[in-house]
C-alpha cells in the first residue's frame, strides 16, 4: 500500500469517526430518550438523514484541523467520508 493510499484511509476513517461523534453527541445533548430509543424513532420517522447530516458538522472541523497541519491526503480522506455520508442520506430519503 502506497503512503499516498494509506493517508486517504486515514482521512476516511477520521471523517467516519467524526461523523458518528457528531451524531452521538447530537443525540446525547438534544434527545430526553435514549441512544437506541431515538435511533429507532429516527428510522420510523424518516429523520435518520438529518441526524446524520448533523453528525457532520464535525467533518468540517476535522478537515479544516487537518489542512492547518498540511496533511492534505487525509484533508481529502475527511471529504470522502462526507461524500459517502451524502450518499447514505440521499439513499435513506428516497428508500
Amino acid at each position: 500500500m502506497s503512503k499516498l493510499t494509506k493517508e486517504l484511509f486515514i482521512g476516511f476513517f477520521i471523517g467516519i469517526v467524526a461523523n458518528l461523534a457528531g451524531s452521538y453527541l447530537y443525540i446525547f445533548f438534544f434527545s430526553e430518550e435514549t441512544f437506541e430509543k431515538t435511533i429507532q424513532f429516527a428510522i420510523e420517522q424518516d429523520v435518520l438523514g438529518n441526524i446524520i447530516a448533523l453528525g457532520a458538522i464535525l467533518n468540517l472541523c476535522a478537515f479544516f484541523i487537518l489542512l492547518k497541519k498540511n496533511q492534505v491526503y487525509r484533508a481529502r480522506g475527511v471529504v470522502m467520508a462526507t461524500v459517502l455520508a451524502a450518499l447514505l442520506i440521499l439513499i435513506s430519503k428516497f428508500l
